[in-house]
């Protein structure tokens, strides 16, 4: 045994723990922490939520502690499982009318049963992750919708705030109105009177009296005076009545028509899912508003929010209580009150519940008619002139006007199917709807494209362009967003066989500076003449000579070689593709001919330098006279395959009298390379040869003929 062996590690009845140096440390034990925030912001939304959910459930014509349990499982369920911490779920006023449907259709028992499968289905929906999905709908049928619910809840809490009883449909409740304000109950138009009194003026209070006033809300304040009120007064008015919880009515098997049961599914699960959906969204945004709280919070997680809502509405249903949302009031209520966490939530649905059990005896001194007006409120702020604006901004009026008055005269699922077509129809008119002119002014002729070019616009297009004369200048402006294959083929056709015809054509839009052509659309489409590309330094731009790109690329630079004493620099000309290459002479070159040569052979290069070459001479922008001596050029053909020379073999360094300052005599057509690069300013910049063959793609020295072949610069 080792001699450096602890004592106790002989012994095999010794028990020790090893914490090896590459091990994570433990995890910290976490503390269940309340901030201050987080408390005072749940009183708030509790003050708010308990008169809201009795307000939801009396609208509803549901038992009242449906609307206490539907609060209490939204802020213990949805709060702790949802994807958005800060937004508050509970029964919202969106689901007023479904629910009243549902209710008055099958009763109580089935209602609380499809509750549960449309729960189900917001599952089923989160675990296919289509929460982005369900934003895709426009927002001014979802704008609609909640108008077309707002009205509905308005004119039927209208009737009860009047001192009667609402009526089944919205039509019913119009019908009735004008006997009920001929004979209205006095007592319950006061206290509903007093009510949306004080939801008005509570927040204006002015100063800083009136900064310290609204840190009540304002719906507590509203519905405790008008109780206050009403008892002191003795008013007789109808009251809230919670009968005991051990005669609570749960769910039961659904009963009725299968296709009924599954319209009432699918209307109550889009309603939910859209309405927590956008919820989510807005509560991102009032974050985002606060410094420092997003970092903190994080985004919504809406697949999980749908799985969250879901899950609520599940326990809801089988406990008795009404569907649950995500409520824009509670949670702005919440936000603004400045939670910081999803404790908030919680111990909002704790004091729900603890106000369910413990506070009975004081609930059921609230008037009806304060609850009814608080609700009426509610479903005012819900056609929201904001929306209008925006809706009336972006030309969609005809889709928000058709979905609220197919909620509020047939329903929430007909109003928003009716809505869905409206709006596809819209659009479809929208891209079939194209203008197409064209005029002749200041010597061009006018193709003005005004919508979107789709298939349907292509004939009208194609007419169009056909009126422009061959040969002439053409401008086409598009005043559009959208263009589909069918149109983009038709005009790039008719512009490549107009520019083959000797035209030009110049496509603008209405953004500022966008152009196909440079200004003045002087030149067709494609490649330069060779009269109009840039000029060569020295007396390759005498005699004219350039050089060109292909497909788009610019000539590659060649290799340099000293030359004779009043030798100038040239530019290789080019041969058409497919020649053999020449074998590597290293031989400078004389000027060319003045005019540019035609296609076919070109003239030979001359022979080697003797050896006895002076040293070259620096560029300059006048380079000095080619002598009568100088040979003509003999032809340098391409490779097949690449657009640029095989290289040379690496040249013998210039002699020891030359200075060094003086830059290396290079080939014209590497600097006519430099100046017809599409990158370039226009202004040929000529370099040193010995640096070019160090580029990506060239080799740095001579190779044997196992060498493999340079890869292609471009």
């Amino acid at each position: 045994m080792s001699a450096c062996a602890t004592p106790h590690a002989t012994d095999p009845t010794r028990t020790t723990t090893i914490q090896h140096s590459h091990s994570p440390p433990p995890p910290p034990t976490r503390r269940f922490r309340i901030a201050g925030a987080d408390l005072s912001a749940s009183i708030a939304v509790f003050l708010i939520a308990l008169p809201l959910s009795l307000g939801i459930a009396l609208a509803t014509d549901a038992p009242l502690q449906a609307g206490l349990v539907a609060a209490a499982v939204g802020g213990l369920v949805a709060g702790r499982l949802g994807g958005s911490p800060l937004q508050v779920s509970g029964p919202a006023a969106g689901l007023t009318v479904v629910t009243a449907d549902l209710i008055h259709r099958y009763g109580w028992r089935t209602t609380c049963a499809i509750t549960i499968l449309a729960g189900v289905a917001q599952l089923g929906l989160g675990c296919l992750r289509v929460a982005r999905t369900a934003l895709a709908v426009s927002p001014a049928i979802v704008h609609g919708m909640l108008a077309g619910i707002g009205v509905t809840i308005a004119v039927a809490q209208l009737h009860i705030v009047l001192g009667g009883t609402p009526q089944s449909s919205v039509l019913d409740n119009l019908r009735a109105l004008p006997a009920q304000v001929a004979g209205p109950h006095p007592a319950a138009v006061s206290v509903g009177v007093l009510t949306l009194t004080l939801l008005l003026l509570w927040p204006r209070v002015p100063g800083r009296v009136g900064r310290l006033l609204r840190t009540v809300p304002a719906a507590l304040v509203a519905v405790a005076g008008a109780t206050a009120v009403a008892s002191l007064a003795g008013l007789t008015v109808p009251r809230v009545e919670l009968p005991s919880w051990s005669s609570h009515a749960l769910a039961g098997l659904p009963e009725g028509p299968v296709l009924g049961i599954a319209a009432a599914v699918l209307t109550t699960t889009l309603v939910c899912s859209v309405q927590s959906l956008l919820g989510a969204v807005a509560v991102d945004k009032l974050v985002a508003a606060r410094p420092g709280l997003s970092t903190r919070v994080g985004r919504s997680d809406l697949d999980r929010e749908l799985l969250g809502q879901g899950t609520a509405n599940v326990v809801s249903g089988a406990l008795g209580g009404l569907p649950v949302a995500g409520v824009a009031v509670r949670s702005t209520a919440n936000v603004n009150a400045g939670a910081v966490s999803r404790n908030s939530t919680l111990l909002h649905g704790v004091l729900v519940v603890a106000a369910a059990l413990l506070m009975v005896p004081l609930l059921e001194l609230i008037p009806l008619a304060s609850l009814a007006a608080l609700v009426m409120s509610v479903g005012i702020q819900m056609v929201s002139l904001h929306h209008i604006r925006t809706v009336t901004r972006h030309r969609e009026v005809l889709v928000y006007v058709v979905t609220t008055l197919g909620v509020v005269l047939s329903g929430v699922l007909q109003g928003v199917i009716l809505g869905i077509a409206v709006a596809v129809a819209v659009a479809m008119h929208r891209l079939a709807r194209t203008r197409i002119t064209h005029e002749e002014r200041e010597g061009a002729h006018h193709v003005h494209v005004r919508g979107q070019l789709t298939f349907l616009a292509v004939p009208r297009l194609s007419r169009a362009l056909h009126l422009v004369p061959h040969g002439t200048r053409a401008v086409v402006r598009l005043d559009g967003s959208f263009m589909d294959h069918a149109a983009y083929e038709s005009l790039q056709d008719w512009q490549n066989t107009h520019t083959a015809q000797g035209g030009t054509v110049e496509l603008t839009d209405r953004r500022a500076g966008f152009r196909d052509d440079p200004p003045g659309g002087d030149r067709p489409a494609g490649p330069l003449p060779p009269e109009a590309a840039s000029p060569l330094v020295g007396t390759a731009a005498s005699a004219g000579t350039t050089a060109s790109g292909t497909a788009g690329h610019p000539p590659p630079p060649a290799a340099a070689a000293p030359g004779p004493p009043g030798a100038t620099t040239t530019a290789e000309p080019r041969s058409p593709p497919g020649s053999q290459p020449a074998p590597p002479t290293g031989e400078p070159e004389s000027s060319p001919p003045t005019a540019p040569p035609p296609p076919g052979p070109r003239p030979p290069r001359r022979p080697p330098h003797p050896p006895s070459t002076p040293p070259p001479q620096p560029l300059s922008g006048t380079p000095p006279p080619t002598t009568a001596s100088t040979p003509p050029l003999r032809p340098l053909p391409r490779t097949p395959s690449s657009w640029r020379p095989r290289p040379r073999p690496a040249q013998a360094p210039p002699p020891a009298q030359a200075p060094a300052s003086t830059p290396a005599r290079i080939s014209p057509a590497g600097i006519n390379w430099r100046a017809g690069s599409a990158r370039s300013s226009g202004t040929p910049r000529p370099w040193s040869a010995v640096s070019w063959p160090g580029w990506p793609g060239r080799d740095s020295g001579p190779r044997s003929s196992s060498s493999p072949a340079p890869t292609p610069g471009w």
